[in-house]
């Protein structure tokens, strides 16, 4: 049975999402989707805390759904610019997991990326697939994938 480990990069979805559609991504019908492909035998949603309600039970929905929280605290600088970035904990943890799976999912637009697909499908043979909103995914990322899902209207609420 093909093994599935899941890689949500929360903050690129929710603002690639919301900025293409207006909505909101759904978790669970990805969840039934990939399930479908094979075993999910890891599920990584990466994120930032800020401690508010609506956050919070958006978290308890993910892991209702079966996905572990990674959480950075949100940081303000003094300038007003805000800080959050998971990118360098996706990597490890995509790394770290590989050779224990055959397919990488992936839910990011972000090109950077794109290095790490190559990596993971050169070094451990396993399929690296993306999920992202088509217009706002890094051509870099689409092509690194093994295979690339366009997130629109049946994977959002």
């Amino acid at each position: 049975m093909n093994r599935i480990a899941i890689f949500a990069d929360v903050q690129n979805i929710y603002y690639t999402t919301r900025q293409a559609y207006g909505r909101q991504f759904n978790y669970r019908k990805l969840w039934q989707k990939i399930s479908q492909q094979g075993e999910i035998v890891a599920a990584t949603a990466y994120a930032i805390h800020r401690g508010d309600d609506n956050q919070l039970k958006f978290q308890n929905a993910l892991k209702h759904i079966g996905f572990d929280i990674k959480l950075k605290p949100y940081i303000q600088r003094s300038d007003g610019s805000a800080k959050g970035d998971w990118d360098v904990g996706i990597a490890i943890d995509v790394m770290d997991t590989a050779p224990e799976v055959d397919t990488v999912v992936l839910l990011s637009g972000d090109g950077d990326f794109d290095l790490l697909l190559e990596r993971v499908k050169r070094k451990y043979s396993v399929d690296a697939v993306v999920y992202g909103v088509p217009a706002l995914t890094a051509n870099s990322l689409i092509n690194s994938a093994s295979e690339f899902f366009p997130i629109d209207q049946d994977l959002l609420l």
